[in-house]
Formats: structure tokens, C-alpha cells, sequence
């Protein structure tokens, strides 16, 4: 009776934390470059029952005085009608009744790197992620990672996030970009070289093609400014999340820390990824743990009405 309570508390208490998962990835919907969290359960090591005072030696008569006779000398032996589903009428016959669940737990609360949406700004700090890769960014607990890439230049050139917090080259430098550079004039590539076109570019006119416009002028005359400290990292378990849309590296078993990888996707300019979480699904998730946790309660309050009865009225009785 008492494992009946446990089992459908630790259910209650899983449920408990599923939902609050769930109303996390609700509550950032919104949220540029937010990654999903999803709850992984796991049960407890169930239990192989059997009947209590069994013996020990199960098919043999260990309490008679001399020689040992075997079970089936006694009375039943393994072909009796007595034995239906492994269970045995004879005493010295140690049945197993089965299995007995201990409730579950959540093991992991795993991030879903799966792609988002992608939504066109204009912004030239504005940066997207398509593919693996992370952003490094200097907060004051140290070098952190993100997927959000609205970033602005502060007054003074320094290229930040929405905290003010860094960003960070290959080098782990902050990024300053010149003031008296227009924002027009910073091109970013794909793999996070920060350029300035070295002269202004005019157009043909007339256009010599009647495709398309031609330039002249020096548009391929770009300075380098710097580059983007664009990684990732192999193994998922490297980094968790630390909140405010960050990631921060972690400790394998052993102690060791696992080093950031080129990054192999590609950053988009004046684009924003969008967060991958779908509001519907999570609705019916939320929805579903409800219900499974109004079960979990009505089986506390079942199983305790019958332990009530068991103490008070069968105790009664037996009195």
C-alpha cells in the first residue's frame, strides 16, 4: 500500500516539473534564437517480487528430522493443477508474483537544437544561424555561447547583445567597430568576417547589361575589421543552459572540458532566427500532463482511503 503512495507521487512530482518545461518553453515563444526544452523521464529499478516466509531452498523440506525429501514426495511437484501463471500453492515452492514499478523520475531536461524560423530585419547586426553554430559572448561569469544574434553597436563601437555583454572574435576579443564607419557600410559573410567596403560604390548609368545593374568603383575593396567566434561543439552534453539564452560549458565524468569546434553553418545578415518552439504542441502537452497528474492525485487519494479503512475499520473488527 505504502509503494502504491510512492509511485504515484514521484508520478506527480514528474508531471510537476514536466509542466514547468513546458511553461518555460511557452513563456519564450517569442524569444529570438531560443532553443526548446523537453523533460526526459526514466523509471526507478523496479522490483522482482516474491511471497514473504518462503524458504530459502525452495523444493525442499529443511525443517524435518533426518533425511531431506524432496516436494514432490509431499505433495505437489511442478505438473500440479495448482500452478496457474508461476504461481504455486505448494509452501515450499518460492513463486515469483512479478514486477512492481517504483514510480519515474526526470532523468534530463534536453534542448531541441532543431532549426527556426527565420525572420528578414534589415538590421546590419541583425545575425542568423542556419546549421550548427554558436555565438561567444563576454558575460560577467565568462565566455558564454548563444544562437540569439540581435546585436547592436553601442556609442562607443562596441558590438554587444540586448545585455550589453561582448561579442567576441577568434581571437576572444570584444569587436569595436570604427565610429565613423556607417552601419550601411559593415558587411558580414557566412562565416562571421566582419568587413568595410573600402570606397563607395556607384552604379552604372546607363547599365551596360540589360540584365542587371552593373557597379563600378572599388565594391571588392573591403577591409577585414574582424571575425566572429563562430563555434559549436560536437558532443550536446558540452554545454547546458544558463538562462538569459545562454549556454555555458560543462564537466564531462572525467573532469575535462570539451574545446569548441569551427562552426560548419552559416550566419545570415540582416536576419533574426525565431524561437523553435511550437506554441500548439506545447498547449497540448500541457494540456496532457495535466490530465496525468489528476490521475497521479486520484490514485493518492484512492490508496489512502484504503489504508484508512484497512486501519480503522478492519482493525475494528479484528478487535
Amino acid at each position: 500500500m505504502w509503494r502504491g503512495l510512492y509511485t504515484a507521487a514521484t508520478g506527480m512530482i514528474t508531471e510537476t516539473k514536466r509542466t514547468d518545461v513546458i511553461a518555460n518553453n511557452i513563456a519564450n515563444a517569442a524569444t529570438t534564437g531560443y532553443k526548446h526544452d523537453k523533460a526526459i523521464h526514466r523509471e526507478f529499478e523496479a522490483m522482482l517480487i516474491r511471497r514473504v516466509h518462503d524458504w530459502e531452498e525452495g523444493g525442499m523440506v529443511g525443517m524435518m528430522d533426518g533425511a531431506a525429501a524432496e516436494i514432490n514426495e509431499l505433495g505437489t511437484n511442478t505438473n500440479d493443477v495448482t500452478q496457474i501463471r508461476g504461481f504455486n500453492a505448494d509452501p515450499f515452492y518460492r513463486p515469483t508474483i512479478g514486477r512492481l514499478g517504483l514510480g519515474d523520475f526526470i532523468d534530463e531536461i534536453a534542448v531541441d537544437y532543431t532549426q527556426g524560423p527565420l525572420e528578414t530585419t534589415g538590421h546590419q547586426f541583425d545575425l542568423a544561424i542556419v546549421g550548427d553554430g554558436f555565438f561567444t559572448i563576454q558575460s560577467p561569469q565568462g565566455v558564454r555561447y548563444t544562437r540569439n544574434g540581435a546585436f547592436f553597436k553601442n556609442g562607443e563601437g562596441w558590438l554587444q547583445d540586448i545585455r550589453g555583454y561582448n561579442v567576441l572574435d577568434t581571437e576572444g576579443n570584444p569587436i569595436r567597430i570604427p565610429r565613423d564607419v556607417r552601419d550601411e557600410d559593415i558587411f558580414i559573410t557566412g562565416d562571421g568576417s566582419i568587413f568595410v567596403h573600402g570606397d563607395d560604390t556607384e552604379l552604372e548609368d546607363p547599365p551596360t547589361h540589360p540584365d542587371n545593374l552593373l557597379t563600378v568603383g572599388n565594391i571588392g575593396n573591403r577591409q577585414l575589421l574582424a571575425t566572429l567566434n563562430f563555434v559549436q561543439f560536437n558532443d550536446r552534453l558540452a554545454i547546458q543552459k544558463q538562462g538569459d539564452n545562454l549556454f555555458y560549458q560543462v564537466q564531462d565524468a572525467e573532469g575535462n572540458v570539451a574545446a569548441p569546434q569551427p562552426a560548419t553553418g552559416e550566419i545570415l545578415q540582416g536576419v533574426l532566427e525565431k524561437s523553435n518552439v511550437e506554441i500548439v504542441r506545447e498547449m497540448v502537452e500541457l494540456i496532457h500532463n495535466h490530465r496525468l497528474y489528476e490521475a497521479g492525485q486520484k490514485a493518492v487519494t484512492t490508496q489512502d482511503t484504503m489504508l484508512d479503512a484497512s486501519v480503522n475499520q478492519v482493525g475494528r473488527i479484528g478487535s
